[in-house]
């Protein structure tokens, strides 16, 4: 069904569309396109947990858009704005993505609605835990049939609480480790897969600049990022480790990071690791942080003139409303689907290049699946 030229779709009708718009390359029967498009199931669960002595309520989901690849893998997000919708477009995602990098597992995603900052540690170690248990009963964990990761929200401490929940309700399940990946290194993790998915976001822009037509194209010039200007929105795991090591080993400016709270700016470049520390130390939050110029509507500088722009947070951050006015040459997507199908449409006949999110961030996905296969083998990588 054709959309409005003036409705901006939501994240599962952009993510289709961009199916659909590949299916117009590709020799696929009508039947087996729908099949592959449509979302296999999604679970939603409610349930209490009693948190100082108050009961609470919370609402989450786990996803499979295919199991044509057993088993199904994608994060866990937690997040105060996160819905069915989103959770179900992230699914199909991950089926894209691990096809596309030859990874075998099918896309599957979950999400919680919470926002963990309102929480202490235990809170959220209750609340975490039982969240694990209602999909373990229902099979949505599993080494075999499906595989969490970390996504927003959500990282080592939390992916350690789930293996734990796990191997207690199936003492007699020896590959227990492999239920989840994105574990400490001391509960069956894998060395680097903390900053797995934003050095994937460096490896695949090395490779952008190694192609000169690709850089002509994008109205850059020579053959590597040193010097080029770098607008980053979003300083979690994704956003910080690519940043860093662009700055570190590649010579990068990062002249911008955009974060809930706002954004600071230095035309000279910034220190990102001084931003990330002070992140950590207030909360989460860069308001305050003094060596650059801050702004109090992040949103402006994701049309600020740069190299590259590279959005590292959420879904949808450059839409119809705002495209015409983005200013960067090329926009390397770190996160899941930042650009919209229809501001994709606009920044395409603006000449502003686009490297998918699909390709850009499958590095997580890609540790993940060595991950999984050392907790299964039961033998430590180097032995």
């Amino acid at each position: 069904m054709p959309v409005p030229p003036d409705k901006e779709v939501s994240f599962l009708e952009s993510v289709n569309l961009s199916f659909d718009e590949a299916l117009t390359t590709l020799n696929i029967p009508k039947g087996m396109a729908q099949y592959i498009k449509d979302v296999n199931n999604v679970y939603q669960v409610r349930f209490p947990v009693k948190i100082n002595g108050k009961i609470e309520n919370f609402v989450g989901w786990r996803s499979v858009h295919s199991d044509h690849q057993l088993p199904a893998k994608g994060g866990i997000r937690f997040a105060p704005n996160v819905n069915q919708d989103e959770v179900e477009a992230l699914a199909a995602l991950m089926t894209y993505k691990c096809a596309l990098v030859d990874v075998p597992f099918g896309g599957s995603k979950g999400g919680l609605l919470i926002d963990p900052r309102k929480y202490d540690r235990d809170a959220m170690e209750k609340i975490t835990r039982r969240f694990a248990y209602e999909l373990i009963q229902k099979d949505y964990i599993g080494s075999g049939v499906n595989v969490p990761a970390p996504d927003m929200g959500t990282g080592q401490r939390e992916m350690s609480w789930i293996v734990s929940t796990y191997a207690a309700h199936g003492p007699k399940d020896t590959n227990y480790l492999g239920c989840v990946t994105g574990k400490p290194v001391s509960q069956g993790g894998i060395s680097g897969r903390i900053e797995a998915t934003g050095r994937g976001v460096v490896f695949g822009l090395r490779e952008f600049f190694r192609h000169s037509e690709d850089v002509k194209h994008a109205r850059l010039e020579g053959d590597t990022l040193e010097g080029k200007e770098v607008i980053v929105q979003g300083l979690g795991n994704v956003g910080y480790h690519a940043a860093k090591i662009l700055e570190e080993e590649d010579g990068v400016k990062v002249i911008a990071i955009l974060e809930w709270d706002g954004a600071v700016y230095d035309k000279n470049g910034l220190n990102v690791e001084d931003v990330y520390k002070y992140k950590i130390e207030n909360k989460g939050g860069i308001k305050g942080f003094s060596k650059g110029k801050y702004f109090e509507k992040s949103a402006e500088l994701l049309e600020q003139e740069c190299d590259i722009l590279i959005p590292a947070a959420r879904e949808g951050v450059i839409n119809q409303a705002n495209a015409p006015r983005i200013k960067a040459k090329l926009i390397a997507e770190a996160a899941n689907g930042p650009v919209t199908f229809k501001a994709e449409t606009i920044l395409n006949e603006m000449g502003v290049v686009i490297i998918p999110d699909v390709y850009l961030n499958a590095g997580g996905v890609t540790v993940s699946y060595f991950e999984w296969i050392k907790n299964l083998s039961h033998i430590r990588f180097g032995r």
